[in-house]
């Protein structure tokens, strides 16, 4: 599939049972992953990298807690607990992942003041990564999207890649998802709508 690539989208060790903001059987991915993988000659890797202290992390507002949400300065936010901090072990990508031959790894929220879920664009809705320029650039109109969590980040990649253009597919066996009060619901009723194809890794 030349002109097609694999997306894996926040497969770190934070992220799975074990890590600081764990989605129920997120290890589970891992082994699907690499065998999708395997098939594709283009990948890329999303990496969650928070600095410490990012607007975020519940820690960083005083008497909040964490899944509470609160006002940001580009609207609402969840506060998460802190996780995927710059440099520790959470924030690696998962253990067990093997994907030797990915090309680019995409890290987002890195920027204190903004988070950032999908892989296109930050959470203010205009910061982009760069990620869509580069697929242009590389021909590839075909993406499939896989990895943590479908209702989050996965979700937003999803629907960004719609927005700007790319035929785009989330393999829903090699997701996990958080589902935060039918946000699970919510997000594939919004990739259908915006003609997200739900495939699995079966039929890749």
């Amino acid at each position: 599939m030349r002109d097609a690539c694999l997306i894996v989208v926040d497969v770190q060790n934070d992220f799975v049972p074990g890590g600081a903001l764990a989605v129920p059987r997120g290890d589970e991915v891992v082994p699907v992953i690499n065998r999708l993988a395997a098939r594709f000659e283009n990948v890329v890797l999303t990496q969650d990298w928070h600095p410490k202290g990012h607007a975020s992390f519940a820690s960083s507002h005083a008497g909040r807690k964490p899944f509470e949400t609160i006002a940001l300065a580009y609207g609402p936010q969840v506060l998460w607990p802190d996780h995927c901090v710059q440099g520790t072990r959470g924030a690696a990508l998962c253990d067990g992942l093997d994907i030797p031959h990915a090309q680019l790894v995409v890290r987002k929220g890195y920027h204190r003041d903004i988070d950032s879920y999908s892989a296109f664009l930050e959470a203010d809705r205009k910061t982009p990564t760069g990620l869509a320029g580069y697929l242009r650039e590389r021909g590839l109109a075909r993406l499939y999207i896989c990895g943590l969590a479908t209702d989050f980040c996965v979700a937003w990649t999803a629907l960004d890649a719609r927005a700007a253009g790319f035929e785009t597919a989330v393999i829903e066996d090699a997701c996990r998802a958080i589902d935060l009060e039918g946000s699970l619901e919510k997000a594939w009723r919004e990739m259908a709508k915006a003609g997200v194809a739900r495939l699995q890794s079966s039929e890749v």
